[in-house]
């Protein structure tokens, strides 16, 4: 196997792992779909506390949509 001289992150080494397996194509679509689950639910968790930190309201939302 040809090393790979490029420096990878942590995320890219275990995703390498989990592919070197030859998994189904069910299990896969489950695997992508987990793992889109997993970073949404990060953004959400990262706006609810910028939302937090800055005070927001839903009134400030409405606000912003009704400029321009």
């Amino acid at each position: 196997m040809n090393a790979i001289k490029q420096p990878l992150t942590n995320v890219q080494i275990e995703l390498l792992k989990i592919y070197s397996t030859n998994i189904s194509d069910a299990d896969l679509k489950e695997l992508k779909d987990w793992i889109a689950k997993f970073y949404a639910q990060k953004a959400i968790e990262y706006a609810n506390k910028a939302w937090d930190e800055k005070n927001l309201s839903n009134e400030t939302m409405d606000d912003w949509l009704n400029e321009g």
